[in-house]
């Protein structure tokens, strides 16, 4: 974030750089196929190694957008071309192209999932043939539905055969990354990220599912949001207001009101708008700022552009006058034949003229005869103007007596009349084209201000009305999730209120849960909030600690045997997953007595098989 002089900020509109292919580490196989972490992100998903070999990073070593888009083929005959995250380069140009395998935070479409794995699994150099034979830690949604699990361990299991796969929470592993000695193991967590915020409660350090809360509310809505507002306030800029640029805005420029009431009162203020206010710089050529030209070849290229207009209507004049002419004198023709007696080759003349009568003949003779009389003066006039103009663009040179002895006094003393009013015209001619200035500054033209809606967009995840959303915001449903619980259980809760997500990097939003929590928690009650050191890759690390302690446990592992036996959407709960709820199916309620009757009475009407026979 580079700024200038007066806040102005310029826009980077990074290009994305494609994953390199990596190499396969000895480290991740020997002595065994180490774990493959995956934070499977409906913004960014990220994987990486979780090995004790301080060879191998202890970070994830991709980094993409959960994006993939399928050009069309090519017409000298190249098949569709897919892309996926960062070979994609830039998002904006291929956006009505892209396809998420996610359905706000959920994956749903299997066909978009594969080929994210695929390019996962590509990219690191999974060197195995026909399978991946590393164990996978993945991420899943709070209370992810039975169908998206039993899709993934479908996927994982049948067309990757992995040995063995672990689910769990994004933010339970980012919690127990962050957790210290002395935190409780009771928490509320809330979590922000791209398309959705929870508020979870930790119970003795497991999930709480049945008390979890949904926010349909994230980044993504924000980027939407402050699109429409800008593109509301600067129409002129409407393609340049992109979703890529709305969310380098979001991500550097905006910040959360500790009141936001009291915040919007202090921008009412002119000191204190021009002091804050954050001028984002939209790319434009310097080219439309001026031109090279100097002010005297400026009027010559004026003059030349008259002349030629001039010079084009004079030819077209000439070519009409031409025609005209050709026109007269077939008429004139047929004119005569009448006059010389020929009334047969007359009437045949006339209807290949769709003329009716001679006296219609007569007319239009007249009426052409005057048109081109009309462009013969036109002619004449538009000579004349070329001269005064080759005059005028000459004064040092002005002839008064260009018509010789001829020349009467009544002409020389218009002349002398017309002489003031070139005199005045000249200084005005020549003083704006040496001082030419533009009317505006282009440069400030194609600048955004961001005043009231750095706040304004980010309160949506307190205030959802803001945007037209029925939903509560964060303190309201924070609220409704701690009044579930008895007051005990709510004292032990607030002691940790933990912060998690890419959409809780927000500047000032610790200090609002603070302020949201004094407002709703007893007189002298205390309370702690806790931010994630890395709101963002600690649900990574997490998952990555929990790989690397659980590896050759049974714990909170689904084998492939478990994937037959039981079913895809099978979990094995451990400390960071969610609570498995097995499907239920409806018990086939028993055949009463008046169902089984007509059944009797048509097996006695048919009587014994036997005895038919």
């Amino acid at each position: 974030m580079a700024a200038a002089a007066g806040l102005v900020f310029q826009f980077r509109d990074a290009r994305w750089l494609p994953d390199p292919v990596l190499g396969p580490s000895p480290a991740v196989r020997t002595p065994q196929p180490v774990p493959l972490v995956i934070d499977n992100g409906s913004f960014q998903t990220r994987a990486g190694w979780a090995c004790p070999d301080p060879e191998v990073p202890g970070e994830p070593l991709l980094r993409f957008r959960s994006l993939a888009a399928r050009s069309r083929g090519a017409r000298g005959g190249a098949g569709a071309e897919t892309q996926v995250g960062n070979d994609l380069g830039s998002p904006e140009p291929l956006r009505w192209l892209l396809r998420s395998p996610f359905d706000r935070n959920v994956p749903v479409q299997l066909e978009l999932q594969e080929l994210l794995f695929d390019h996962i699994f590509q990219r690191l150099g999974v060197s195995s043939q026909g399978c991946v034979d590393h164990p996978v830690v993945l991420t899943e949604a709070v209370c992810n539905p039975l169908y998206s699990r039993q899709m993934m361990s479908e996927l994982l299991f049948e067309c990757y055969q992995v040995p063995k796969v672990s689910y769990g929470v994004d933010s339970m592993y980012s919690f127990h990354h962050n957790r210290r000695q002395e935190w409780p193991g009771n928490s509320l967590i809330v979590s922000s990220g791209y398309q959705c915020t929870h508020i979870l409660p930790v119970l003795e350090g497991r999930l709480d599912a049945k008390n979890c809360k949904r926010i349909n509310l994230g980044g993504c809505q924000a980027a939407v949001y402050l699109q429409r507002l800008l593109q509301l306030k600067y129409p002129g800029h409407f393609a340049a207001i992109t979703l890529s640029r709305m969310e380098e805005i979001l991500h550097e420029h905006s910040y959360i009101a500790e009141d936001y009431i009291e915040e919007l009162q202090k921008w009412r203020s002119p000191e204190y708008y021009e002091s804050n206010v954050h001028k984002m710089q939209l790319p434009f050529s310097s080219k439309l700022l001026g031109s090279t030209l100097t002010s005297e070849e400026k009027q010559e290229r004026r003059q030349q552009q008259l002349r030629r207009l001039q010079e084009l209507n004079a030819r077209r004049r000439e070519e009409k006058l031409q025609l005209d002419q050709e026109r007269l004198d077939r008429l004139l023709y047929v004119q005569e034949l009448l006059e010389d007696g020929q009334m047969d080759q007359f009437h045949k003349a006339l209807v290949e003229l769709n003329m009716d009568s001679a006296e219609e003949l007569q007319s239009y003779i007249h009426k052409l005869s005057l048109a081109i009389e009309q462009t013969k003066q036109k002619i004449l006039q538009a000579e004349v103007s070329i001269e005064v103009d080759v005059v005028d663009s000459k004064p040092e040179t002005l002839d008064l007596d260009p018509l010789g002895s001829e020349q009467s006094l009544e002409d020389v003393e218009g002349i002398h009349e017309f002489e003031p009013l070139f005199a005045e015209e000249q200084p005005e001619v020549e003083k704006p084209v040496t001082t030419v200035e533009p009317v505006f500054n282009l440069a400030e033209y194609h600048q955004l201000f961001l005043g009231t809606e750095r706040i304004r967009v980010p309160e949506i995840l307190f205030q959802p009305s803001l945007i037209g959303e029925e939903q509560a915001g964060i303190a309201e449903t924070m609220q409704y999730v701690l009044d579930r619980y008895p007051k005990e259980q709510q004292a032990l809760l607030v002691q940790n209120v933990f912060l998690t997500g890419g959409n809780t990097m927000y500047p000032g939003l610790k200090a609002r849960i603070q302020k949201e929590l004094l407002e709703m928690r007893p007189f002298q009650s205390s309370f702690q909030v806790h931010l994630a050191s890395n709101p963002i890759l600690d649900a990574w690390y997490g998952a990555r600690d929990w790989a690397l302690e659980y590896v050759n446990h049974e714990e909170g592992w689904i084998t492939r045997k478990d994937y037959e036996e039981k079913g895809g959407e099978y979990l094995k709960e451990h400390g960071a997953s969610n609570v498995y709820v097995p499907i239920r199916l409806p018990k086939q309620a028993p055949r009463t007595t008046e169902a089984l009757a007509p059944a009797k009475v048509l097996a006695a009407s048919v009587g014994n098989p036997c005895d038919l026979a």
